[in-house]
């Protein structure tokens, strides 16, 4: 009769790169999906705090540009610092 695999025997037919890189999956499940969002948001981020920056300089609106501009580079800021966070994480 067979016997059941060992949990030696399964980790055998794991090459230790493919062993290293599952754990680091179970550490930091959805790593990849979550950097892609916080670039792509500061990305977005970027884009309108230098549109609203422009339209400080033009003069238009400044009442309401200004705040625009702030949470712009709120976000940009915000997200930049979860960019950081998620990278400092995965080197200690």
């Amino acid at each position: 009769m067979s016997q059941p695999p060992t949990p030696n025997s399964s980790r055998s037919s794991l090459n230790p790169e493919q062993l290293k890189q599952l754990r680091a999956e179970l550490k930091s499940p959805y790593r990849g999906l979550r950097r892609f969002f916080y670039i792509a948001f500061a990305g977005s981020a970027f884009v309108g705090a230098v549109v609203f920056f422009f339209q400080l300089l033009a003069g238009k609106d400044i009442a309401t540009t200004l705040p625009n501009f702030a949470l712009q580079v709120g976000v940009l800021s915000l997200m930049l610092w979860l960019l950081s966070l998620e990278g400092s994480r995965n080197r200690t």
